[in-house]
């Protein structure tokens, strides 16, 4: 058994059968993951002040499995639980957003007690998919979030003014924000202005486009009160954030640019009024350098707090 690094200051077994166990319980013990989420510590709860830090582990349900230029960096479902806990482990880390699959898994690695638990509801749309814009809701639903105890769903929500399957799409978000309200929980919601491209979706990253699609996005159910945004950082964001009261996560994608270049982005935007942290995962999860642990603690140096983090 040999041991590989993956971050400059923890190592990770490489044995193929470190997760062997998992398998086994869900062979003989499926229950053991309703166990583990019931069991589980939870979050002392978001608060003002204190911005949040969730890793998101979503990516690999809708079939996005590129980071950079690797077109399957997020297949391998060992590496991807060896980075995952490796940045939950930072206790600057206040959670993940992840697919019931990669959730469950956590749930019964124990990595999971006194952090923010956000499950991703809608992967339908996927990569690449010829209707990719009828996103359908195929994964957590509001009512297994809470048997989960979770504290939130998420959905990726875009909007195509030239796709029919946009409405169906904004309807679903609106069901689904209003099944979690119904039970006190975050919809946390993802907008993008989108296009199809030589077959392609790109999402308009402009500033106006990110503008209208949180316009439209924050509109969506019958009540708002549990609802937060999650928005990419883009040009103007000081206008961006202008455009909603909700609480606002940024996330990070795939970046283009240096991780130097990316962080300062976010430093800035974190500084902005109503924005409550970071929900991010491939730029941290996988960085170029390949020093997970550094990516994450380099992130987590940019968030502001005015009382101390709690203890995990």
């Amino acid at each position: 058994m040999t041991l590989t690094p993956i971050a400059s200051n923890h190592v990770v077994d490489d044995d193929p059968r470190r997760y062997e166990h998992l398998s086994t319980i869900r062979l003989e013990d499926p229950d053991a993951v309703a166990r583990a989420a019931k069991a589980r510590r939870r979050h002392p709860g978001v608060k003002a002040g204190r911005q949040n830090f969730i890793v998101a582990a979503d990516h690999p349900a809708r079939g996005a499995l590129a980071v950079g230029d690797d077109p399957v960096a997020m297949a391998d479902r060992r590496q991807l639980l060896d980075r995952l806990q490796i940045a939950l482990a930072n206790p600057a880390v206040d959670g993940v957003l992840a697919s019931p699959d990669i959730m469950d898994d956590l749930l019964l690695l124990g990595a999971l007690d006194g952090k923010l638990v956000f499950g991703s509801m809608n992967r339908g749309g996927l990569s690449g998919l010829v209707n990719e814009f009828d996103d359908r809701f195929t994964g957590h639903t509001a009512a297994a979030l809470e048997a989960l105890g979770a504290d939130g769903g998420k959905m990726l929500t875009r909007i195509c003014l030239g796709d029919p399957d946009t409405v169906a799409t904004l309807e679903a978000t609106a069901k689904a924000i209003d099944s979690l309200a119904e039970r006190k929980l975050i919809a946390m919601v993802e907008p993008f202005l989108s296009v199809r491209e030589n077959g392609r979706v790109r999402n308009d990253l402009s500033p106006n486009a990110v503008i209208k699609s949180i316009a439209i996005a924050e509109g969506l159910g019958s009540t708002s009160a549990y609802t937060w945004m999650k928005v990419p950082v883009v040009a103007e964001m000081e206008r961006v954030m202008a455009a909603t009261t909700m609480p606002t996560v940024l996330l990070g994608g795939d970046p283009d640019g240096s991780q130097d270049e990316v962080f300062a982005s976010w430093g800035a935007a974190l500084a902005l009024p109503g924005v409550q942290g970071l929900t991010v995962g491939r730029t941290l999860l996988y960085p170029a350098d390949g020093d997970v642990a550094g990516a994450v603690a380099a992130a987590a140096s940019l968030l502001h707090y005015s009382t101390e983090l709690p203890e995990n």
